[in-house]
């Protein structure tokens, strides 16, 4: 399953998806993140699973755009350090 956390305005778009199937739980993304936007904890889609996953806190989710900012380089590759760390894969950003 793919938890989308975020908002679309005007201006765009703004998700981190996180793909809980893939998330180990093993908090590099929180540890990579500089603006503290991660988390680990039980997985709300899967009420029933052991496993714990990456979750945007609620703090970020309404500002996403402001709050991976910093991260975003203005010209070449995106390479943000959440999904840099994530080694299976689970993070996607939607820019």
């Amino acid at each position: 399953m793919k938890a989308n956390y975020g908002y679309k305005d005007g201006s765009g778009e703004f998700y981190i998806t996180i793909d809980t199937e893939l998330c180990d739980g093993c908090t590099r993304c929180v540890e990579a993140c500089p603006e503290k936007v991660l988390e680990v904890v039980e997985n709300e889609l899967d009420p029933l699973a052991e496993e714990l996953v990456a979750r945007v806190t609620d703090e970020h989710r309404k500002k996403i755009k402001y709050s991976c900012a910093p991260c975003k380089p203005t010209t070449g590759p995106i390479n943000l350090p959440c999904v840099q760390s994530c080694e299976p894969g689970a993070i996607s950003h939607s820019w």
